[in-house]
């Protein structure tokens, strides 16, 4: 490792260990989610290599905080709606990228909606504002996870896992997604169906019985 790359990695590794704090700390939804250091999605996507010489990011680009806002507490987001989504990036080269678009998977939404290219400056931390997952393939109520592809102009395609989680405890302060909801209940069965008989016509017919109008 050159004496460049060692100094990039030092002032990375301090600015991921200075946010940490930030992101655990209870009650701030975007901003944190547990008491705990969280990013869901680590496990699972941004590490590049295997074994113990493995590094953590993909392409240069880590995403400490990722998550999908669905309904309150008892309530869905119903098929066909839409959902709000939250990424906190940070560009680990010594070079500007964007992110330029994010793709669903095809089981699980239509399109995600990013109002315009995202900045990532090097060494920067980053937010998503308004971003939306739209046309939901399923209901959604809180637990799943959707697995998406974010496009960058430099990075290229980078794929992870984003839970899904209720608007409660520290999410309860981010705006509600617009198509929430409640819960469906199971249908009562045993009740009586509406009658569908037709009401008898009141116009252009005569009563029946009754002598037709005389011709004129």
């Amino acid at each position: 490792m050159t004496s460049t790359s060692r100094r990039r990695a030092i002032a990375v590794a301090a600015l991921l260990a200075a946010a940490i704090p930030a992101l655990a700390a209870c009650g701030a939804g975007f901003d944190a989610n547990t008491n705990v250091p969280y990013a869901p999605n680590e496990a699972g996507v941004l590490y590049d290599g295997d074994g113990p010489g493995k590094a953590y990011g993909k392409n240069g680009v880590m995403i400490p905080q990722a998550f999908i806002l669905g309904p309150d507490s008892g309530q869905q987001l119903a098929a066909g709606g839409s959902a709000p989504l939250y990424l906190t990036l940070l560009n680990s080269t010594g070079t500007a990228d964007q992110l330029t678009g994010i793709v669903p998977e095809e089981q699980k939404a239509t399109s995600v909606k990013v109002a315009s290219p995202i900045d990532l400056q090097p060494g920067t931390l980053a937010k998503t504002p308004d971003v939306t997952i739209e046309g939901l393939k399923t209901a959604l109520r809180g637990g799943e996870s959707i697995q998406l592809t974010l496009q960058f102009k430099n990075a290229g395609d980078v794929a992870l896992t984003v839970p899904v989680v209720a608007r409660s405890r520290e999410f309860a302060t981010l705006p509600p997604a617009p198509t929430a909801t409640p819960a469906a209940s199971p249908t009562a069965t045993g009740s009586p169906a509406p009658s569908d008989t037709a009401s008898p016509a009141t116009t252009g017919a005569a009563p029946s019985g009754s002598p037709a109008p005389d011709a004129q």
